[in-house]
């Protein structure tokens, strides 16, 4: 028999024995000895991979600060410094900002000599302390006897108005929860029209205002002429506001070419370009042929409805004379381009999911989002019509009908295609106005309120919910009692915020803001600290829109990137071809002339870049220097807390955010 071998002897199926017999003790022992080495040299390999890849890593660490910075410092020496100066001279807050600034800086120097001084733990005479040591020791005094219990007042207040919101944001979860639970949402007859019989059909105006809109004119037009309805009993009104006579021409045939295609459209371009979008909208609906429709809907130019938009919309009014708005959903199509869309995807998911879905299901009330959606036009010449008196028209219009007893309805199904906007300029223009026009709105509807027929419920909503704790009191504590009260806090530890307040509050406001987008929760940290950061833009336009300050009437067209065209870029490049092969003699001349004008006068076209926003980076600064405070008071959370906002604030401040211009 061989060495090492083994007897198997099989007694019955169900007892089975194994004998080891003849085993070579030296034969085995020296296996193992190499298997043992073998697993040494092995793990040995294997530590030496993974510090390599640990020491790789901080090359390729080094490279993007080394990036970073070079990019930062490229940016400040190209920024112009001189312009940006002028505009934020002007602005009392900067100056706010800068002088706590400088404070703080004397204040952090003041606190480190003193603690490595000892001087506010030695018992030493006063006869025996210097100057500065008996200056300082009465700062302590002055501070925690004075400044303290008014800071501390002022910070209780502030967590109030924080705790009555994070209540609210609360409430409206478990309202978006029961709609949730119970599959709750509106509903149409399915027999509402006979498509058989188009004349069953109510008559629909379809509105597309825009602006310069070079980048998405195309798109949003071809979405409204594409949108499913008996072509009789629609219109189509491309409200152009451009100041641009080529992209008119532009517009103008791509409008022929639909034309020619049997849609019923037409192009409509003001002279006078007063009042903005409002202007536009109220010009388009003082046309004779208007009062022929019952329904407008409004597409803004970078939306593209499905083509059974109105096939899921119009059929809701039917049956109620007293439905006024149907609102759809936006989704977007740029939401995973960089961060900053991504943490706006995540404030709009929660906006549409959640406070327009609870709004609209338990209150029949909402603000009207300036698009998408379809109004009875009835309900807008009985509540005024479009006015020009702010830069929210559309928050406008709907708090009027909703004084004259109309009702909303809002569609969380029913989803159109837009962009958000990809650099951080162009969304803190867009949020100035969004929270600026809510505050001139209210001091001009407070009145109308007061007097109006609705019940007290509904006033009460309306002041106090609607306006004041989420257009005001929101911007107003999240500025002052993170990024005023907190840094000051760390100069003066008699009052001190708790841990709850800066951590586990915010926290877990952040996480219900978040759920209607779970994909988003990896962003969880950027968003909070974001948050606090877009904080400062909020606050300044409420104010600016309170007290009708001159920054309050700005309306800066957001800008596109037409990135939703993508996906039909061939379609585009086909019926750009058509519209060449299409155009008229006198549509070529007219280019033509346009095209000599052009060589004599050469147009400047602005560089697009990114730029510094200094108000950012003084508050960046600002709390970096609170940071290095709280490190002598070994506070923990709140130095993390400090630092990872001082940083968000940097960021920002230096454009590193969003979209990022080579």
């Amino acid at each position: 028999m061989a060495p090492s071998s083994v007897v198997v002897t099989i007694d019955k199926p169900s007892n089975i024995s194994l004998v080891e017999v003849d085993d070579n003790d030296s034969e085995t022992s020296v296996f193992l000895e190499k298997q043992k080495t073998a697993s040494t040299k092995q793990f040995s390999w294997l530590l030496l991979l993974k510090a390599q890849r640990i020491i790789s890593f901080f090359p390729w660490l080094a490279m993007g600060f080394s990036r970073t910075f070079t990019s930062v410092k490229k940016r400040i020496a190209l920024s112009d410094s001189s312009k940006d100066e002028v505009k934020y001279k002007e602005k009392i807050m900067y100056k706010f900002i800068r002088a706590f600034l400088a404070i703080s800086i004397v204040a952090l120097v003041v606190e480190i000599i003193a603690y490595y001084q000892n001087w506010d733990l030695k018992l030493i005479p006063l006869e025996a302390m210097g100057l500065v040591h008996l200056s300082y020791m009465g700062w302590i005094s002055f501070r925690a006897e004075y400044l303290a219990p008014s800071i501390t007042m002022l910070s209780q207040f502030c967590v109030l108005l924080f705790m009555i919101q994070s209540l609210d944001r609360f409430i409206l979860g478990i309202g978006c929860f029961w709609i949730k639970f119970k599959k709750i949402k509106p509903m149409i007859d399915d027999q509402s029209y006979d498509i058989e019989d188009p004349s069953s059909f109510p008559m629909v105006l379809v509105q597309i205002p825009m602006c310069n809109e070079r980048e998405v004119y195309q798109q949003s037009i071809a979405s409204a002429c594409e949108l499913d309805w008996p072509k009789d009993r629609i219109l189509i009104q491309v409200l152009d506001d451009s100041s641009d006579e080529v992209l008119q021409i532009l517009i103008r045939n791509e409008v022929n070419l639909w034309k020619e295609k049997g849609v019923n459209i037409i192009y409509r371009h003001r002279f006078v370009r007063t009042g903005y979008k409002a202007g536009n909208l109220h010009s388009a609906m003082s046309c004779d042929y208007v009062k022929n429709y019952e329904f407008v809907a409004i597409l803004d130019a970078d939306f593209q409805p499905n083509p059974d938009f109105l096939i899921q919309t119009v059929p809701h009014f039917k049956g109620k004379s007293d439905l006024a708005l149907v609102q759809a959903r936006w989704s977007f199509v740029n939401k995973d381009e960089n961060l900053l869309t991504r943490l706006q995807n995540i404030n709009l998911c929660f906006h549409f999911e959640v406070e327009q879905q609870v709004n609209g299901h338990f209150l029949n009330f909402f603000g009207f989002n300036g698009t998408a959606g379809v109004w009875r036009i009835k309900a807008l010449e009985e509540s005024g019509g479009w006015l020009e008196r702010t830069t929210v028209e559309d928050m406008d219009i709907a708090v009027r009908a909703h004084l004259n007893g109309w009702k909303f309805i809002y569609l969380n199904d029913v989803k159109v295609l837009c962009e958000l906007p990809e650099s951080y300029e162009a969304y803190k223009k867009q949020q100035h106005r969004w929270h600026s026009g809510p505050m001139q709105l209210f001091r001009l509807c407070l009145p109308a309120i007061l007097s109006s027929k609705i019940s007290k419920w509904k006033k009460a909503n309306l002041i106090f919910l609607f306006f004041l704790l989420r257009k005001l009191i929101l911007p107003f504590y999240s500025f002052t009692l993170f990024c005023v009260i907190l840094p000051l806090t760390m100069f003066i530890p008699e009052a001190e915020l708790p841990i709850w307040v800066i951590c586990y509050v915010p926290v877990t406001m952040s996480i219900l803001n978040i759920l209607p987008s779970p994909k988003s929760f990896p962003f969880l940290m950027p968003y909070l600290l974001f948050e606090n950061t877009m904080s400062v833009t909020k606050f300044n336009a409420m104010v600016s829109g309170l007290f009708q300050l001159g920054s309050a009437y700005e309306w800066v067209v957001t800008k596109k990137t037409g990135r939703s065209s993508e996906s039909d870029l061939l379609a585009f490049v086909e019926r750009e071809s058509k519209i060449q092969r299409r155009l008229s003699d006198s549509g070529l001349d007219m280019l033509g002339k346009l095209k000599e004008q052009e060589k004599e006068t050469p147009i400047v076209v602005e560089k697009k870049k990114n730029r510094i926003y200094r108000k950012e980076l003084a508050l960046a600064f600002l709390l970096l220097t609170a940071a290095t405070r709280s490190l002598l008071s070994a506070h923990g959370i709140h130095f993390y807390f400090l630092l990872f906002q001082g940083l968000s604030f940097l960021s920002v401040g230096l454009d590193l955010i969003g979209e990022q211009v080579n």
